[in-house]
């Protein structure tokens, strides 16, 4: 957020706030209170309540017991309140997954293809994937937007066509990058730009050790994996 002051007016997430963390409580309560939109992403339902962790990983199913065992009821209660995406925000669709399917992934231009018809020209921001980048679609089909190797990167969008965007990750980005990824979005000049935040994941691994969580957990925050 230092890295970002003054750089935004409003703050919005796809989703996905608790699940792998030590500080569900503390990351739940400064959403609330900073964040103008969040949606829902699908740990969130499943600490919620709202959905069963039977398809989710082993590290997973045990992370999210920890976190519903941890939280405070009243935080767990703000994340079964939290919108399904779509919503509609500064000329931006937010989602977590797909625009179809919140749990579904989006990774490559094959897993776009299929529901390139039903985007309509819009922008999306989509999660889920923790992947930083995103896709264009046009008439001849989709085309990968690259994750910028030397952020801060802008990309001014055509009016008219259809973009896919993923911030990344901000606390466990998945694209061999162990910096905390985001995005900024200027609605009046249709310009999108990805940045990177160097954080001192080595304390958040610290955390996560001692709180008993799985240790792939931690492990992975260093390889951005």
């Amino acid at each position: 957020m230092a890295d970002a002051e003054g750089r935004y007016d409003r703050l919005l997430c796809c989703g996905d706030i608790v699940g792998y963390g030590a500080d569900p409580d503390a990351v739940t309560e400064w959403m609330r209170e900073h964040v103008d939109v969040v949606i829902r992403g699908n740990h969130d339902k499943v600490c919620a309540g709202l959905e069963d962790p039977e398809w989710f990983s082993p590290v997973a199913q045990v992370s999210a017991a920890w976190t519903i065992e941890h939280m405070k009821p009243d935080n767990l209660e703000w994340l079964r309140g939290l919108p399904q995406g779509p919503v509609e925000e500064a000329g931006l669709v937010l989602v977590h997954g797909s625009p179809l399917d919140e749990d579904e992934y989006l990774i490559s231009e094959l897993d776009v293809d299929p529901i390139r018809p039903y985007l309509e020209g819009r922008v999306w921001v989509f999660g889920h994937t923790h992947l930083q980048g995103g896709f264009l679609c046009h008439r001849d089909g989709v085309r990968r937007i690259r994750r910028p190797l030397a952020p801060p990167e802008s990309l001014s969008l055509e009016a008219d066509q259809t973009y896919l965007i993923n911030p990344g990750s901000v606390g466990q980005p998945r694209d061999g990058d162990p910096r905390a990824a985001w995005v900024i979005w200027d609605p009046a000049e249709r310009l999108v730009t990805w940045c990177r935040t160097p954080y001192d994941f080595r304390a958040t691994q610290r955390k996560i050790l001692e709180a008993g969580l799985p240790d792939i957990l931690a492990m992975r925050l260093e390889a951005g994996k």
